[in-house]
């Protein structure tokens, strides 16, 4: 299957961050996930620009951001700056979205929306077009090693069926809970890129445990 796999930084050993990112570089991982929390539109902190410019020379991969912030627009250039290679956003926290997509372009990224695991596939109608990424959160952001939600499978043909004819190339991420043992039902689904954090970092061999994923 032509799909991606984005190993996430945040199930990474902050220790050794150097051999973690080393390890992705000979993996058949395809982006490297990066998560920002602000402790205020979810209920955890992670990290910002001083990791990322740190990983940024560690790795050949793309860096795919997520930022899981208020406020987004005010940091979109810092990010840009630092390294990430595609900035997404929440729709929960975007007044003005199409001003926020457009200035993630501006700043020479890739750009994409996230959606919380309430929030409905109908609510993109407006904006699939100017979008490169969809991110469906199948758990509710903030933490890792949560139970997936059913529901998602869901939400991944409903947004497949709209991104068809109006945005063919979409990549659509899913991010929370993924591992080989629901990957493909996941990309039977619709999905194209493959978030996966302690299901990779925490196994006893993280190169087998991405590579099971990109083969399943």
């Amino acid at each position: 299957m032509n799909h991606l796999i984005a190993p996430s930084v945040l199930a990474a050993d902050f220790t050794n961050l150097q051999r973690d990112m080393e390890m992705l570089n000979n993996s058949e991982a395809d982006w490297i996930h990066f998560d920002v929390m602000d402790g205020v539109f979810v209920p955890n902190i992670s990290f910002g620009f001083p990791i990322l410019k740190a990983i940024k020379p560690l790795t050949v991969k793309p860096i795919d951001v997520h930022l899981m912030i208020v406020n987004p627009d005010h940091y979109i250039e810092q990010f840009a700056q630092a390294g990430a290679t595609n900035i997404t956003v929440h729709f929960e926290a975007c007044i003005h979205l199409n001003r926020t997509i457009q200035a993630i372009k501006s700043a020479g990224c890739k750009a994409g929306v996230a959606l919380n695991p309430h929030t409905p596939i109908s609510f993109l109608e407006d904006i699939i077009t100017e979008l490169d990424l969809v991110l469906i959160m199948s758990v509710n952001p903030g933490f890792g090693g949560q139970k997936f939600i059913p529901n998602t499978y869901k939400k991944l043909y409903d947004l497949k069926a709209l991104s068809k004819n109006r945005n063919p190339d979409l990549k659509i991420e899913v991010d929370g809970g993924v591992s080989d043992e629901n990957c493909k039902e996941l990309l039977e689904a619709g999905a194209n890129v493959l978030v996966a954090g302690n299901s990779v970092f925490a196994a006893a061999d993280p190169l087998q445990a991405i590579s099971k994923l990109k083969h399943p």
